[in-house]
Parts: structure tokens; C-alpha cells; sequence
């Protein structure tokens, strides 16, 4: 049984027992908050639940790295419609120890591109038209330093609301231990004057 068909016959099974009433919840975030973390296996119940979160309580957003790699793209827009469209009124910024975007061998990640099909020749053009490809894969050096430079991020941007508290949270994603970066309430506070 491939997994797709895994996964359709587990559903039928799902609904017709509605199971799903257990997960019943309204679209805005009843905690009033957006989280944003790793796309990390070992966080995919640990990052709401080492933070006293069950369902429907936040937005989650998540990527590799927890990384807001452009001020324009798909993470700073979910943000954004977390507390202009769906009621958030604080974000929480949560990178992990141990995050495979720390210090990633993009060597190796090209390396497995091409052995998967994608021609150097592509990669190439990319970067003759500016994108440059080994910068985009990059991820970051120190994960303390990569939630403090998204939070920067955040209030920088021109569509963002300084009045909302930024958190800078890192998780050990074995024990679920949180590291405080940054509380976001005093930079929201001043702002507010």
C-alpha cells in the first residue's frame, strides 16, 4: 500500500467515525497568537504542547529553519494575515536546537539536486539571473542569532504593526526546554507611547 492510499483509507475510516469533532475549533486563534517554528519531525506535536497549546489556541506556520528568508514571501504574509485577518495579537518566533538549517551543507543538497535529476545547466542559468542558488539554500549559523534576526525582521518591515509583542523562543526539541531570546512585550510597550 503506497502512503497516499494509506492515507485516503485511513480518512474514510476518519470521517465516517467522525473523529474529527475532537479537533472542532473556530478559524481564529482562541490564545490569539501565531507561532512561528521549524518544520521539524520532532516538533510536530512538541512545539504547541511544551508550550501549554492545544488545538485551535494559535496559527502555526511552519518552515525549515523557522526562517523568514524574504521580506516579501509566503512567512511574513501568513504572519501579517495572523494579526490583520485572523485575530492574533502576539507572535512567537521559535527556532530549535539541533535544526538541520544550522550550518546546512549546501555542497550536499546540490550535490543530491543533481543526482535527482536537476541539470547544472539550470542551476547556472539561476544564478547568471541573480537568484543565486547556494545563498537561497543556506540556512544560518547560530540558531539564537537566526530568532533574533527574524524578529528584526518583523519589526522592520512597513506593513507590520510595532505594537504587537514579537517572542523569541529556541526548544530543545528532545525535552521540549525553552530558551528565552527575546521578550517582545517591552519593545511592543515602547511603541505604544
Amino acid at each position: 500500500m503506497t502512503l497516499l492510499e494509506h492515507i485516503l483509507e485511513y480518512n474514510e475510516e476518519f470521517v465516517a467515525n467522525k473523529a474529527y469533532e475532537a479537533y472542532s475549533t473556530s478559524k481564529t486563534p482562541s490564545k490569539k497568537a501565531v507561532l512561528l517554528t521549524c518544520m521539524d519531525t520532532r516538533l510536530q506535536d512538541l512545539s504547541t504542547k511544551a508550550l501549554g497549546f492545544n488545538n485551535g489556541d494559535l496559527k502555526v506556520v511552519k518552515n525549515a529553519g523557522a526562517t523568514i528568508s524574504h521580506p516579501f514571501g509566503s512567512t511574513m504574509r501568513s504572519l501579517l494575515v495572523g494579526i490583520y485577518a485572523l485575530g492574533a495579537e502576539e507572535i512567537i518566533i521559535m527556532g530549535h536546537k539541533d535544526c538541520g538549517m544550522g550550518n546546512i551543507n549546501v555542497d550536499e543538497v546540490m550535490t543530491t539536486m543533481q543526482q535527482r535529476g536537476v541539470d547544472q545547466q539550470v542551476i547556472d542559468i539561476l544564478n547568471y539571473s541573480g537568484i543565486d542558488v547556494s545563498n537561497f539554500l543556506k540556512g544560518f549559523d547560530d540558531v539564537y542569532d537566526n530568532v533574533k534576526h527574524n524578529i528584526d525582521m518583523i519589526y522592520e518591515h512597513p506593513l507590520f504593526d510595532n505594537k504587537v509583542p514579537v517572542h523569541g523562543l529556541v526548544i530543545d526539541p528532545h525535552t521540549g526546554e525553552l530558551d528565552l531570546v527575546h521578550n517582545g512585550y517591552a519593545r511592543a510597550e515602547a511603541y505604544q507611547k
